[in-house]
């Protein structure tokens, strides 16, 4: 159910009070002047935390459900009962909007707050320890970096033994240094072209392609 629901049984009295953890009965009459003037009130509350099978508000007129108002003893109007599993936790008699929105309030919070969703947590998640989910990823990045660096301190350290040993066995060191593979600030080797196969081959200097006619002469 949701909305304000008016009851029009004891039947039907019972059943909600059976589905719902939260009831707030309104006990009024047409007749009753103050009962007009809160029922905008009582509306707005119901439309604001009525939850199907949780919070539910009712209406019930003491002049054609005089059993159920007999039961619960109401001799003024408007008065207002807050049921908790079957059983009256709060009684306001009397227009007092203030009163009620506070008596309310407590019983939706008593409900497990229904009428709002549950808290929305924006900072990082922690993990078993202390240590937060952020912190683990900036960890695995430090190690990737690390990691990173020492394979080019390894590769420069082999460069530079290969370099070293090239120029020591060398009669000219400087000139086995620079044409070394080792040497990084070489130019890359030339491409020698392919003297095998008809795919190597370079036209030859100054020989001219014939054309069609000179075929035929």
């Amino acid at each position: 159910m949701s909305g304000t629901v008016k009851i029009g049984s004891s039947t039907q009295w019972r059943q909600v009070l059976s589905s719902s953890a939260i009831v707030v009965a309104d006990f009024y009459a047409d007749w009753c002047g103050p009962c007009k003037m809160i029922a905008p009130v009582f509306e707005s509350l119901s439309t604001k935390y009525s939850k199907p099978n949780k919070i539910t508000f009712c209406k019930i007129d003491v002049d054609s459900q005089q059993e159920v108002a007999q039961q619960y003893g109401v001799r003024a109007m408007p008065t207002f009962l807050i049921l908790h599993n079957g059983s009256v936790i709060d009684t306001i008699q009397g227009a007092n909007p203030p009163a009620l929105t506070a008596a309310v309030d407590k019983a939706v919070k008593l409900a497990g707050g229904a009428a709002s969703g549950g808290a929305v947590f924006k900072t990082a998640g922690h993990r078993l320890g202390g240590s937060g989910v952020a912190g683990s990823r900036t960890g695995a990045s430090a190690a990737r970096s690390f990691k990173w660096d020492f394979s080019s301190l390894i590769k420069t350290i082999i460069a530079f033994i290969g370099l070293y040993i090239t120029t020591l066995f060398s009669l000219d060191p400087y000139k086995a240094a620079e044409s070394s593979p080792f040497n990084k600030n070489a130019p890359p080797p030339q491409a020698q072209p392919s003297t095998g196969g008809a795919a190597g081959k370079r036209p030859t200097p100054g020989a001219k392609f014939k054309t069609l006619s000179d075929l035929g002469n």
